[in-house]
């Protein structure tokens, strides 16, 4: 009978243990979000968005770029080595990952504890009939687990070893389980949970942000590139302007040596070649600095970063798209706008915060029970088995606890409601400027496409303005003050045509960014694709 007992308090003793560690092991296993950003090709069931600019996968394909020598890029091109070298970027992909470690923390509260202790202890008893000297070690082992229940589960074994004067050696072992389990505060998954799903939440909430960043480089990658070519196309513009303001200047001057104008009209020919030259100037600084910004936001490999030429590849050429209504833009960045849906998460966080705050409303009660036997025998292992004396106990009880007027718990509670009514009308504040942010960027297409035919027609215009001026001054019915005047006004309209062409695409840019589409759009991936489900009130 007694290895009987031996054998059925192991098996316990296992058991636990084993219980205990596999259902820590296999329970809260978080799924690992992805934060991938690249080309969608890459990922074959990755969404795409086909309203008014389908992804083309091939326009999303990496060209490899040399180390060395001038950059040749698309947009495409300079996007794709942006997300690949961008130093802040590289800076912004830690976060997720840093707010993922939270996780397993919040849900280490779950794990088993393994506990030992080792001792040595002295008992004296004087002054009774019998003199009583007693010493020897004590040891004990064991694992005890809090459970999303509110169960706190547990498991001790321990052996104390004492020799008495006149007595022989004598060992007692205890196998004791423990349970409580909370009735009010702390009671349920619901609360206990709520700090992981939290914690899981703010990692989706550093992927939105991640989005937004990436969004906002794009649209900084693809503005610049544009602002360079436009930067190069004016320089070529006054190249061509002093060219012909110096033939202009040259023909007055010879046309003075033989008489046929006045000198006074010397000065107005010097002049415009003076003020061609000061406007090239500024126009290679211009190019100089939007190259370095260039440069910044693409940070290409290689030695020699800032001395590295740009040569743009792609065309600034009006793209043939036809905008449809402006209702299905507003409604899809009502989805797509990370914003928008890290405002979303962070209500959701305000709910298990409130659902915390209301569980500390509680007392606490808490139910427990304790059962244990002892064996008492000359040995270790015959105490186990208790061969010479068992000795059974049982508890069970509640205990309870509640600070009087329970302040502190009552303040956090407002606090939460609070925070979390103010989240709500946040997300309706944000919605609507978002809206406006959309409907904005609607109309600045629009105005930027009439702007582009406007322009190209008046270039044309002063081109045959400057045309007939010029004929006027070779038939002696013009000055060179009004020919300088009719170049003028044709650089002007070069660069104003030019500039609406640029203006034009990226007014496609910041509208796609401003509806939370620019990464579908220009075939790249990346974390927060899914809009977070969002009720509305009634």
């Amino acid at each position: 009978m007694g290895m009987v007992g031996l054998r059925s308090d192991k098996n316990l003793l296992v058991v636990s243990l084993l219980v205990f560690l596999c259902g820590s092991c296999t329970r809260h296993n978080a799924r690992t979000p992805e934060d991938y950003i690249g080309p969608i090709s890459a990922e074959p069931n990755a969404p795409r968005i086909s309203a008014n600019g389908a992804v083309d996968p091939r326009a999303a394909i990496r060209t490899p770029q040399r180390q060395e020598g001038p950059l040749r890029v698309t947009t495409e091109q300079a996007v794709l080595v942006a997300l690949e070298n961008n130093r802040a970027l590289v800076v912004e992909r830690f976060n997720p990952q840093i707010a993922r470690t939270f996780v397993p923390e919040r849900l280490a509260i779950f794990d088993p504890v393994l506990t030992a202790e080792f001792g040595y202890g002295w008992d004296w008893l004087r002054d009774a009939p019998v003199d009583f000297d007693r010493s020897g070690p004590t040891a004990g082992v064991g694992v005890r687990e809090f459970l999303p229940g509110g169960t706190t589960l547990g498991v001790t074994g321990s052996t104390q070893f004492s020799a008495p004067i006149d007595m022989g050696d004598e060992y007692a072992s205890t196998i004791a389980f423990q349970a409580t389990q909370a009735l009010l505060q702390g009671a349920g998954a619901a609360v206990n949970l709520a700090a992981v799903d939290q914690a899981r939440i703010d990692v989706q909430l550093s992927q939105y942000e991640l989005r937004g960043f990436v969004q906002s480089l794009i649209a900084q990658v693809e503005e610049t590139y544009w602002d360079y070519v436009l930067a190069e196309r004016r320089i070529a513009i006054y190249r061509q302007s002093l060219d012909l303001a110096q033939k202009q200047w040259e023909e007055t001057r010879e046309r003075i040596r033989v008489g046929d104008l006045a000198k006074t009209e010397l000065s107005a020919a010097e002049a415009e070649v003076a003020l061609r030259r000061e406007a090239l100037i500024n126009a290679r600084s211009t190019l100089a600095k939007t190259k370095l910004s260039l440069l910044r936001l693409v940070n290409p490999p290689g030695a020699r970063l800032w001395d590295r030429e740009i040569l743009p590849l792609s065309l600034p050429v009006s793209p043939a798209i036809m905008l449809d209504d402006v209702e299905p833009h507003v409604t899809l960045a009502l989805r797509m706008r990370p914003e928008l849906n890290q405002a979303k998460l962070l209500w959701q966080r305000d709910e298990l915060e409130v659902v915390k705050t209301r569980n500390g409303l509680l007392p606490k009660l808490d139910l427990f029970v304790t059962l244990g036997r002892t064996g008492f025998a000359d040995s270790f292992g015959r105490s186990l088995a208790g061969s010479e004396g068992n000795g059974y106990s049982a508890l069970a009880g509640l205990s309870f606890e509640f600070p009087a007027g329970n302040r502190a718990a009552g303040a956090r509670h407002h606090r939460a409601v609070l925070t979390l009514h103010q989240a709500r009308q946040a997300i309706g504040n944000l919605s609507q400027l978002i809206e406006l942010d959309v409907r904005t960027a609607y109309l600045e297409i629009a105005r930027s496409q009439e702007q582009v035919t406007a322009t190209a027609a008046t270039r044309k215009l002063q081109e045959e303005k400057l045309q007939v001026e010029t004929e006027k001054f070779r038939l002696g019915k013009s000055t060179s003050l009004l020919v300088a005047q009719a170049q003028r006004d044709l650089v002007s309209s070069q660069i104003d045509e030019i500039q609406a062409v640029v203006n034009y695409l990226k007014s496609f840019v910041e509208m796609y960014r401003q509806e939370g589409s620019l990464l579908e759009r220009r075939g790249i991936a990346g974390p927060g694709r899914e809009p977070v489900e969002w009720l509305e009130e009634p």
